[in-house]
C-alpha cells in the first residue's frame, strides 16, 4: 500500500499549519457557533487535533489493507482504497485543496469515516473489531469542524463507496461462520482502543466535545 503521495501532500500542508490564518479563523467560527471564547491554548490544542487527524489517514490506509488481507476482503478493500486515494489526488473536490490545510479536512474525513464504517459493519457481523482504534469520536468532531453542507456531501460519498465496493455483503457472508463465536468473550483481532491520542478530550474550549 503506497501512501507516499498522500504523505507528501500532508507534510507540505502541516508544515505551514502554524501560520494558517484560515485554520485559526475556521476554529474561531466553530467556537463562536458553540458559544465558546477560546484562549490561545485552546486554539493550539484544536490545531494539533486537526493535524493529527489528517496524519491518521495514510496510516489507516495501511492498516485497512493489512486487516483486509487477514480476513479475505482484499478485493473489496482494494476498491475502497482506490476511491480514497483518488479523492486525495483530486484538487477540485468538496473543499478545494488550494485552501491549504483546510483543503485536506474533507480528504481525511472521507478516508477515516469510510474505514470506520468498514470496521463498524465487520464488528456488527462478527463481534470483532477490524482496526486498532475507534475513530468515531474524532470523526464526529471533524464533522462539526467541517460543517454543512460539506459534511453531508462527504457522508453521501462514504455511503456510495461502501455500497459500490460491496464490502457489506462480503462481511455478511463472513458472519455465517463467525457467528459461531462466543460473542460474550468480545474477541478481537486487534486491541481496540479509543481515539484519545488525537487529543479529543482537550477540545472543550472550542466546544467540540459531545454534549
Amino acid at each position: 500500500m503506497d501512501t507516499s503521495t498522500i504523505e507528501s501532500i500532508i507534510a507540505g500542508c502541516n508544515a505551514e499549519h502554524a501560520a494558517s490564518h484560515e485554520l485559526h479563523d475556521l476554529l474561531a467560527l466553530v467556537a463562536e457557533r458553540n458559544g465558546r471564547t477560546p484562549d490561545l491554548n485552546d486554539f493550539e490544542l484544536a490545531t494539533r487535533f486537526v493535524c493529527l487527524y489528517i496524519d491518521q489517514a495514510p496510516y489507516m490506509m495501511k492498516v485497512a489493507w493489512t486487516a483486509a488481507g487477514n480476513i479475505g476482503l482484499e478485493n473489496e478493500m482494494e476498491q475502497i482504497l482506490a476511491v480514497v486515494q483518488s479523492y486525495w489526488e483530486q484538487d477540485d473536490d468538496i473543499i478545494p485543496d488550494n485552501l491549504g490545510v483546510i483543503g485536506l479536512l474533507d480528504d481525511a474525513y472521507c478516508s477515516l469515516c469510510t474505514f470506520q464504517a468498514v470496521s463498524d459493519h465487520f464488528q456488527l457481523q462478527t463481534g470483532k473489531y477490524l482496526f486498532p482504534d475507534d475513530l468515531s469520536a474524532a470523526n464526529r468532531i471533524m464533522r462539526r469542524i467541517i460543517g454543512e453542507p460539506y459534511a453531508t456531501e462527504l457522508d453521501k460519498l462514504v455511503l456510495t463507496t461502501m455500497r459500490e465496493s460491496r464490502a457489506i455483503e462480503s462481511m455478511k457472508r463472513l458472519a455465517s461462520a463467525e457467528k459461531q463465536l462466543d460473542f460474550a468473550r468480545q474477541s478481537t483481532i486487534w486491541n481496540h482502543g479509543p481515539a484519545g491520542d488525537l487529543g479529543v478530550s482537550a477540545l472543550a474550549g472550542i466546544g467540540l466535545l459531545a454534549e
